[in-house]
């Protein structure tokens, strides 16, 4: 917390104590990529990838995956390295890479298996700076959106054949162009809205401190399909990351301002009687709250499975966990259509059910673990995301290496601290494989790693099993951590490599990567 500030024990929330936290495993990872000769200097790189793609000029920023058709990825980054240099993507279908024999290829006598190369099948342009952000809307991924440092919002439609019903198979994918919007200086994120009633809607967050809220509708209006549905101005620094509940009834951001804000853009908080009297969030908590204060401002957000909790990081390792308004009854208001919620948000009176309904905006925990910026963060119900019958974890990566991984149903306790996941590299993303205990993350070291946070005896408490059998303790490992699986193929170690960022599909079976080294990697679980 920063000083000067009049120290009220009942003004702050509680902090975890030492003895609160859970196992800490500082690892040791003795392996490394590089060989070094002191007379040839030879360089040995391993790379696991099953296919790649070098189409980019120099790193990719943003990657994306179709939620119907996980072969087809989106790229995006820059034309080179210069200041002013444009925008490139590429759309790429990556059922053409091969799966790895179950067996080594040297089982069969056959050579290496070689990583296949893969084509774009559409080359996104149009950017005058960085594209640093793209998603396919949501449910059908009908439109694909590109945003980037140039402040431009590019629309393109995605044109299945009604033949490809398999979603490993959409190789006849046609992508053009639609529309483009310019309203800001720099767009910093871009989420597709979840929910089925406002179906190719997304929201964004810009330097300029605005949220903008858009829905893609060529059929409404096929001189100006990008409909601007909402827009908001309470931030008072850069929006840096934002979230949808999981039903798309309510949109969460940050800024560097140390400010959260969740919008209630379809006027569900409206009709309930929760919306607060700006008329426009239904949870507020900025930086003059100084149990919310955070020095250095907010830069990751996650909202959890049941749309209960909202996580938030910010500088110096700085977590707060806040609740949001329950608004079921309102949502089922809402399921007979849109015009529902809208007459609701002019004015319409709660529905008799409000026992239903309840706020949110409380401040649930404050979390400090780790040492640096929360770069990145993810819930996950592994058992499905029942009330009564799942544990809830939030996992969370850190500029300084490490990933904590936080028990949601038992106060936030710290299950597991791997305080060198991704050596002294920042780790730039974490993401759980949906509904499961397999976390997967990325970092500036290059690497791509899994982790199954189930534990064992041995991962558990390794110096228990080697006293037991009479041995020395041995040095805590990756694999006492949970790691199960690792990829390489990046450059890394801070020297124009890391990953930049991944996506992994519902299943987690591939793993495809957006590299700073300006290749994208195709990894086979």
């Amino acid at each position: 917390m920063p000083s000067g500030r009049p120290d009220h024990a009942d003004d702050h929330p509680e902090l975890l104590d030492a003895e609160d936290v859970g196992e800490e495993v500082p690892v040791n990872d003795e392996e490394g990529d590089v060989a070094m000769d002191s007379d040839t200097e030879e360089l040995i790189i391993q790379n696991d990838s099953i296919a790649f793609f070098d189409g980019h000029a120099d790193s990719v920023f943003a990657i994306a995956q179709h939620p119907v058709h996980p072969s087809l990825i989106a790229t995006g980054g820059s034309e080179g390295d210069a200041d002013d240099a444009p925008g490139k993507g590429y759309v790429l279908d990556t059922s053409a890479a091969p799966d790895r024999p179950v067996l080594p290829a040297s089982y069969s006598g056959a050579g290496p298996t070689q990583s296949t190369e893969l084509d774009a099948l559409f080359a996104i342009e149009g950017h005058t700076d960085s594209i640093n952000a793209l998603t396919f809307t949501l449910p059908r991924g009908d439109f694909l959106v590109s945003t980037g440092l140039d402040g431009r919002l590019r629309a393109y439609t995605v044109t299945l054949p009604a033949a490809a019903q398999s979603p490993s198979q959409p190789a006849a994918a046609t992508i053009s162009f639609l529309a483009e919007a310019q309203e800001v200086p720099e767009i910093n994120w871009v989420a597709p809205c979840p929910s089925p009633e406002y179906p190719n809607t997304v929201a964004l967050g810009a330097s300029d401190n605005s949220v903008w809220v858009y829905t893609i509708d060529p059929a409404a209006d096929p001189e100006n399909p990008l409909q601007v549905v909402n827009t908001y101005w309470l931030h008072m620094g850069a929006c840096t990351a934002g979230a949808w509940t999981p039903d798309g009834s309510l949109l969460a951001t940050v800024a560097e301002d140390s400010s959260l804000y969740v919008w209630d853009v379809w006027g569900l908080g409206a009709a309930r009687g929760v919306v607060e009297s700006n008329g426009q969030t239904v949870v507020s908590l900025t930086a003059e709250d100084q149990r919310f204060a955070i020095e250095g401002g907010l830069y990751s957000i996650a909202i959890d499975p049941l749309g209960s909790l909202v996580a938030v990081g910010g500088a110096d390792g700085n977590i707060r966990i806040v609740s949001l308004p329950r608004l079921s009854a309102a949502a089922s208001t809402a399921a007979g259509g849109k015009s529902a919620a809208r007459g609701a948000k002019s004015g319409g009176k709660a529905a008799s059910s409000s026992q239903q309904v309840s706020a949110g905006g409380q401040i649930l925990a404050s979390l400090k673990t780790q040492s640096e910026s929360i770069e990145t963060l993810s819930f996950v119900s592994p058992t499905g995301g029942q009330p009564n019958q799942s544990t809830t974890l939030l996992a969370a990566g850190s500029v300084d290496g490490s990933i904590v991984v936080y028990d949601a149903t038992r106060s936030f306790a710290v299950r597991r601290n791997i305080a060198g996941a991704h050596e002294d590299h920042s780790v730039v993303q974490v993401e759980f494989v949906p509904g499961t205990w397999l976390l997967t993350s990325c970092g500036m070291d290059g690497v791509v790693r899994r982790w199954d946070l189930r534990g064992g005896a041995v991962r558990q408490n390794p110096a228990a099993v080697a006293a037991a059998a009479g041995g020395a303790v041995p040095a805590p490992t990756l694999a006492d951590a949970g790691l199960v699986k690792e990829w390489k193929g990046h450059r890394g170690d801070g020297e124009g490599g890391g990953v930049l960022g991944f996506v992994q599909g519902s299943t987690g079976e591939r793993v495809v990567t957006a590299g700073d080294d300006g290749v994208v990697l195709i990894f086979d679980a």
